[in-house]
């Protein structure tokens, strides 16, 4: 998959696409509904399946001081959407002049000029261009009138409730880890690459991949049995443990830190980039009373994270 971050000057094989367009935060089964709709048109017109999305997300840019809320980062939406089989992504940088760009500007210079777009998929409540004051009809009609189709895709979900991010979100801090994984068709994940620690975990026999939350959501504190893949280097594939998600207040630290510990491990993952799929959140944070209790509980933790991950199926 290609990644680029322009939509002028492009050459001819950048162009020409079949375009989703959308956040795609979380890239979960509404977005994928989305991009099957794209993956059909490009099939039909021989094109290249393409995604819009934009970075940072417009929500940053319009309120910075808001707390972290993103469900992936840049580097995990790329690597979901090349699992599944985008060609090029356009991640387009969202800054105070691409937010000037009206709606008419939108649709003829960015899609038209600069894309070449054969077709756009858009979600029902797709809005673009300064202010929002473009609408999906609106795109349609003047799609129609410089030369490609639109494609509105209604609400999608089940059980009457439609698959959004913003229902994820409340279910991720909520610590409600499988109907979030019902909504984004995978377990929700922190990701991102490991980073020195304080090395307490080895100390305790608990040896630990720290990850920042940058702009990340930050789930429920507490501990949760976790399916990890790591993306690289020669200990690459998936791997089971136990994650802590808090302020460790044993040790008197305030700030939300990630850390998970993989069974039978052995290696090093400094910089390695990582995601840690939550599966199921066992207990919330707890201080102890000195050392030994800490590690009778961690010994629990890690026996019940165990029985949870070898229940799944494979």
């Amino acid at each position: 998959m290609r990644i680029i971050e322009q939509f002028e000057g492009l050459n001819p094989g950048a162009r020409g696409a079949s375009v989703a367009i959308g956040n795609f935060d979380g890239v979960h089964r509404g977005h994928r509904a989305l991009l099957n709709t794209a993956r059909d048109r490009a099939a039909a017109l021989g094109a290249p399946l393409a995604v819009m999305t934009f970075a940072p997300h417009p929500r940053r840019f319009f309120q910075p001081e808001a707390p972290p809320f993103q469900l992936t980062t840049d580097a995990e939406k790329a690597r979901l959407l090349d699992g599944l089989g985008v060609d090029i992504l356009y991640r387009l940088t969202f800054d105070a002049d691409f937010a000037a760009i009206t709606a008419d500007e939108f649709v003829t210079r960015v899609l038209h000029r600069g894309l070449g777009a054969r077709h756009v998929s858009v979600g029902a409540d797709f809005n673009f261009g300064h202010r929002r004051a473009g609408s999906p009809s609106m795109l349609r009609l003047a799609g129609d009138a410089l030369g490609f189709n639109t494609t509105i895709l209604g609400l999608v979900g089940e059980s009457g409730h439609e698959f959004s991010s913003t229902a994820i979100r409340v279910m991720i801090e909520q610590g409600r880890c499988a109907e979030a994984a019902a909504q984004l068709g995978r377990w929700h994940t922190v990701s991102g690459p490991v980073a020195q620690g304080d090395q307490r975990g080895r100390e305790l026999g608990y040896p630990t991949a720290n990850l920042a939350f940058g702009d990340q959501l930050v789930p429920r504190h507490g501990i949760y049995a976790c399916r990890v893949e790591v993306h690289e280097g020669p200990h690459k594939g998936m791997h089971d443990g136990v994650a802590s998600i808090g302020v460790r207040p044993t040790f008197g630290v305030n700030a939300p830190n990630f850390e998970v510990h993989l069974f039978d491990f052995s290696g090093d993952l400094y910089g390695v980039e990582i995601s840690a799929g939550l599966v199921k959140w066992l207990r919330g944070e707890v201080k102890f009373d000195g050392i030994e209790p800490l590690i009778a509980q961690m010994d629990r933790d890690s026996a019940e994270a165990r029985a949870v991950l070898a229940s799944l199926p494979i």
